[in-house]
């Protein structure tokens, strides 16, 4: 490990291109060019490539196939979800979403209030997770009314799971479509649509070892959804325009690994992460950890570094490469959103850092990031 190769601790913000995917989607770069709408040799080659990735996305979220939507990623696949729910269920004007989701999520549900529909914003408790109390009040009050329920399966900064499924039930109860932005957690930890019961879900190629700008999202059959883009027929008419076939392949063999991976259990990521936070909470009195003890992502650690700011912390530990917080939000010294839902207060929340580990994170690559982060600390903190 080198300064001007530190080592890599924001996998949440985007993770390294595994080397079998490049591999797998090179050909579809060079020679495998083919529209696979075109019905010649090269264009059924593509039509061909592309549904056998259809189907290992598909396999690794326990979903048909067909029920595969290619996007550009996770941004385009919430705003399918929520604008296209929208259009097909008009006659329903509330929307139930929470607090700390993300802006793919946050702001086409505020655009759809600013077009009249009512939304009810779930607050979360100081543990980061929604109540799902609160989501049945929200589901009775409006009563008939409810289209939609957005609610993210894992927070991008804290990491902490929500109570998807349970909140699913609750909705499907009132005969609302329930969508979940599963960017952070498809790879992760174990995810199946079946169990999770909702009928629109996202995932995102860069969170899971694909290239950016590919993505995917889950419709179950029947779900009502109209398309908000005009084109061709690509997609179902969904998601219209040619579709990128390299790196549907590229999020196919993505998906394929992860699943392997996941088979193998989380159980030793867990144990680094676990680690890692024994180390810093027995060098720094009064570090913090922000979420839920337990119903968090097994790579994830969001801590608080007491009497001292996050990115002073980051910038005087150039051997870690680690986040202030969401990568889409970096850039100003405000608190994180997500950790003023949570009831923390503002000078602390300004020490947060995001420590997202990856699958081959090693024993010795913890105790330098927890030695650097440490030392770091002690240079820093007033």
């Amino acid at each position: 490990m080198s300064l001007d190769r530190p080592l890599y601790l924001d996998h949440n913000a985007t993770t390294p291109v595994d080397p079998e995917v490049v591999e797998a989607l090179l050909p579809y770069l060079r020679d495998a060019f083919g529209n696979p709408s075109s019905a010649h040799v090269y264009g059924r080659r593509a039509r061909e490539a592309l549904e056998e990735a259809r189907a290992k996305v598909a396999a690794l979220i326990h979903a048909r196939p067909a029920d595969i939507l290619f996007t550009s990623g996770g941004t385009e696949a919430n705003n399918l979800a929520i604008r296209g729910t929208a259009e097909a269920r008009a006659e329903r004007r509330h929307l139930v979403t929470s607090v700390i989701e993300h802006p793919a999520t946050r702001l086409p549900c505020d655009a759809l209030e600013w077009r009249g529909w009512r939304a009810t914003w779930l607050p979360v408790g100081a543990d980061g997770r929604v109540r799902v109390e609160d989501a049945e009040r929200a589901l009775d009050e409006a009563g008939e009314d409810t289209a939609l329920v957005s609610l993210m399966h894992a927070n991008n900064e804290t990491g902490v799971l929500q109570p998807v499924a349970e909140v699913a039930r609750l909705a499907h109860r009132h005969g609302a479509t329930v969508h979940t932005d599963a960017a952070q957690s498809v790879g992760k930890v174990p995810v199946d649509v079946t169990v999770l019961d909702v009928d629109l879900l996202t995932l995102v190629g860069h969170k899971l070892r694909a290239p950016k700008g590919i993505g995917a999202l889950y419709v179950r059959p029947g779900t009502p959804l109209r398309a908000f883009t005009l084109g061709g027929g690509q997609e179902r008419g969904l998601r219209p325009g040619t579709e990128n076939v390299a790196y549907a392949v590229g999020l196919g063999v993505a998906c394929e690994r992860a699943g392997r991976r996941l088979a193998e259990g989380t159980g030793r990521i867990h144990a680094m992460r676990e680690r890692l936070w024994d180390r810093l909470r027995e060098a720094i009195p009064g570090i913090a950890l922000s979420g839920h003890p337990t119903e968090r992502l097994p790579n994830t650690l969001h801590v608080r570094f007491p009497h001292a700011r996050g990115g002073a912390v980051l910038a005087a530990a150039p051997e870690v490469a680690a986040s202030t917080g969401s990568a889409c939000h970096e850039g100003g010294e405000s608190a994180s959103s997500v950790l003023r839902a949570m009831g923390v207060p503002e000078e602390e929340a300004l020490g947060s850092v995001r420590l997202s580990l990856g699958p081959d994170i090693s024993r010795d690559d913890v105790e330098v990031a927890a030695a650097a982060l440490v030392r770091a600390w002690n240079q820093v903190k007033r």
